[in-house]
């Protein structure tokens, strides 16, 4: 029970023992009264119209230049859109025309650089899910550009950032009292941009699937610590126009970067407390909004148009730009969260809530989830996603816990209504998708099942390959699957060999030097107790963990390396390289680095100098190529097993070690050693001018037992000959190419080698 005195207390701070009691209305029926606004009467605001939505600069009516805005904030009672000057004085304008549910009006002399923002006003009742509060700025979700101001370096995220109050004694109804402390001096604010660019003079690479290679890079990571660099463009997007970046990607033979998240991000409050930043950006709050930290020339709307030369550059250099998305939770986390948008705009409209709507349906892990069946919110995700192909120039994404978006009510539903309007988009159907095909409710693990237009992370291609070289595998029947495209996943609906993008690793995980030297995480650093990320690595120290100075151990190691980028490499599927790995880049042993924004996870650039890492650079090129050169590594279709009518040759066949075909009683024997031969013969599909496309034919073999096997190659038809292209056992590979053994020779594979020959007839 209740006493007499708290249920006082509690009516005047706005909380009941069952639910909030109504506060008293700033204004009239919810709007704030004239008296209420800062300095001088407002702006003139003249209706305007209600798209586009975002803030937008034009000539209007009599040819007068200003910016129209339209937000859309279904259940609002007003709106006041806020203008802050040079020294963050406030005006505000209120927002009176209001069509089908969007807010607007166009406000003459407002000129591009303009900072803005928006307070929404209506009940406050968190037991039904409402949660406006005028006292709180709110950034515009359609804002071209993002001026954080301090960033979030004040150690900690300030109580007036929270739309309830953040320290109200009784926790169990903390996120009931609303909070009326102003939060503008403290939150990022929406700046207006011109779009003014046509992309006449870009040209964009359009590189086929089949020939795509990704490399996962973040903007900063990547250019930080380059030395050739200018320093004052280290960590920005100029940096990785520099001449200095394109010339690694281009060299190393990479068709295409994956960016992890640019869009606009703000960090987590326990990070701040810590004195540790979201350095992945897993944590959007502006989804048209390049993160401004990331920009050398400015944050007034400078940051757009940095972007854009950015993508100019890569593209001229034939390299695309796919963008790694987070549509599937914003910044905002939980009930406990601040409010930064769009919970104080519409809450109930927004997000995925409880049963309870006080509470959230989490099926990020990350406190919210966008309610991506409300035509609004698929609305908010498709205009972004086309703002960024169309006025951006990006080539591609990489959808973050993709299943939460493909989820309709409760289920995962693979007609839900965001895969379904991607389908008939005349712009997102022609570009790159990608799905991390998993999220963390119930049924959310749906690698294989995303529809013919989508290709999908393929976890299970790494941990088959893992597991392998690991030695942990009690058949190889799986890795079968997985070198040759992974035809039972995705060999249904039309869907090919390069649904499958295939990893070893990525930027959440063991870097690749770090697979072979930890198996146990080492986390410390994020201060959670190393609790946090995966303690299911599927990873071989090789004997010792952790850096040694052992020179066996040490030389294990680097073969090892060789090995996982070999087999990567010569797979059937699209591969992704992670930014540091072709030199062998270390975390520590840190396999979740997502908030170490310093030398843990920036690329080490001195490496490349190094003999080591140097091998390891001019293998990864070598391979590279070799993949470039031959298009019986890149197939269109799935290999059929048949033999050819003239010669009896599959276009794929697997062998023993002693040179004959596996047998079905093969597959589920244990084995240490599988080998896999590619013909060149029967590659379907034609080039641009209709001819039948021919190549040579490959045999791999990989052998993961600790000591050497004898192999015998198949003799003909297969081939009279084999010539060595690349040999793992090899630590400098310029000695292995050259060497020639004869059909059915049998030769030794070094122990845990890759060995890839080239069949001559």
């Amino acid at each position: 029970m209740t006493s007499a005195a708290e249920q006082e207390t509690a009516q005047q701070e706005g909380v009941r023992a069952d639910g909030p009691v109504p506060l008293r209305a700033a204004g009239v029926n919810g709007r704030r009264a004239d008296s209420d606004l800062p300095g001088l009467p407002g702006p003139s605001v003249w209706p305007g119209a209600p798209t586009p939505l975002g803030a937008r600069f034009r000539v209007g009516p009599d040819g007068v230049a200003g910016c129209n805005f339209a937000l859309w904030a279904g259940g609002a009672e007003a709106v006041e859109l806020c203008l802050f000057d040079e020294d963050g004085v406030e005006t505000r304008a209120p927002l009176t025309e209001l069509t089908h549910e969007i807010w607007h009006g166009f406000l003459p002399g407002i000129r591009p650089g303009q900072r803005y923002g928006y307070r929404v006003h209506g009940r406050w009742d968190p037991w039904t899910g409402a949660r406006w509060n005028p006292a709180k700025l709110l950034l515009d979700p359609y804002a071209r550009a993002v001026d954080a101001g301090r960033g979030n370096d004040w150690g900690a995220l300030p109580p007036e950032v929270y739309g309830h109050v953040r320290d109200w004694p009784q926790q169990h109804v903390a996120d009931t009292v609303r909070d009326d402390r102003d939060s503008a001096p403290y939150v990022p604010k929406g700046v207006v941009v011109h779009d003014d660019d046509d992309w006449a003079d870009d040209r964009r690479p359009k590189t086929p699937w089949a020939d795509t290679v990704i490399y996962e890079l973040h903007v900063k990571g990547f250019t930080k610590l380059h030395p050739d660099i200018p320093e004052e463009l280290r960590g920005t997007y100029a940096g990785l126009a520099h001449p200095a970046a394109v010339d690694h990607l281009v060299r190393l033979g990479v068709t295409a970067v994956e960016l992890l998240p640019v869009h606009q991000f703000a960090h987590e409050d326990h990070l701040l407390k810590r004195d540790l930043r979201n350095y992945w950006g897993y944590n959007s709050i502006g989804y048209f909004a390049p993160h401004a930290a990331y920009s050398s020339s400015g944050t007034r709307g400078e940051q757009v148009g940095e972007f854009k030369r950015m993508v100019r550059a890569l593209h001229a250099a034939g390299i695309e730009v796919i963008l790694d998305v987070v549509y599937n939770h914003t910044a905002e986390a939980g009930e406990l969260g601040p409010t930064l948008s769009l919970r104080g705009i519409d809450n109930r409209g927004y997000y995925r809530l409880h049963s309870d709507p006080r509470a959230y349906t989490d099926y990020t892990g990350c406190g919210n989830t966008l309610h991506v069946v409300q035509p609004h919110v698929l609305r908010l995700i498709t205009d972004s996603l086309r703002y960024w192909v169309t006025e951006m120039g990006v080539d591609g994404f990489r959808f973050d816990l993709a299943a939460a978006l493909a989820r309709s009510m409760h289920d995962v539903d693979m007609l839900s209504p965001f895969l379904a309007v991607i389908a008939q988009d005349p712009v997102l159907r022609r570009v790159k998708l990608i799905a991390e095909p998993w999220d963390v409710g119930s049924g959310g693990y749906q690698v294989g099942a995303f529809p013919p237009l989508w290709t999908e992370w393929n976890d299970r291609y790494r941990d088959a390959v893992r597991d392998f070289w690991r030695g942990s595998v009690p058949d190889v029947r799986d890795l079968g699957y997985r070198l040759s495209g992974s035809s039972d996943l995705y060999a249904w609906g039309g869907r090919r060999p390069y649904a499958s993008v295939n990893f070893v690793t990525a930027h959440d995980g063991f870097t690749l030097r770090d697979l072979v030297t930890y198996e146990h995480k080492r986390n410390e650093a994020n201060g959670e107790g190393n609790r946090d990320g995966t303690n299911d690595n599927r990873a071989w120290n090789c004997g010792a963990e952790g850096e040694t100075d052992d020179p066996l151990v040490n030389a294990l190691r680097r073969r090892q390396i060789r090995n996982l980028l070999t087999t990567l490499l010569v797979s059937t599927g699209v591969p992704m390289l992670v930014a540091g790995d072709e030199m062998g880049r270390t975390q520590g042993g840190s396999n979740n680095a997502y908030c170490q924004d310093n030398e843990v996870s920036w690329v080490d650039w001195s490496l490349a100098g190094q003999p080591g890492p140097k091998s390891l650079l001019d293998l990864t090129t070598r391979l590279l190529a070799l993949r470039h050169a031959h298009p019986v590594l890149r197939r269109r279709a799935f290999f059929s097993g048949r033999a050819h009518a003239v010669d009896g040759l599959r276009d794929l066949a697997w062998f023993t070690a002693k040179g004959t075909e596996m047998t079905e009683g093969d597959w589920y024997a244990p084995a240490s050693t599988l080998a896999l031969y590619l013909s060149g013969r029967d590659i379907p599909g034609r080039d641009a001018r209709g001819a039948e496309v021919t190549d040579d034919s490959f045999l791999a073999i990989l052998h993961g037992a600790d000591r050497p096997t004898d192999f015998r190659l198949p003799g003909a038809p297969w081939a009279q000959s084999y010539e060595v292209v690349v040999d793992t056992s090899w630590e400098e590979q310029e000695s292995a190419p050259g060497v020639v053994y004869r059909g059915g020779e049998t030769v030794s594979v070094g122990a845990r080698s890759v060995l890839l020959l080239r069949a001559r007839m």
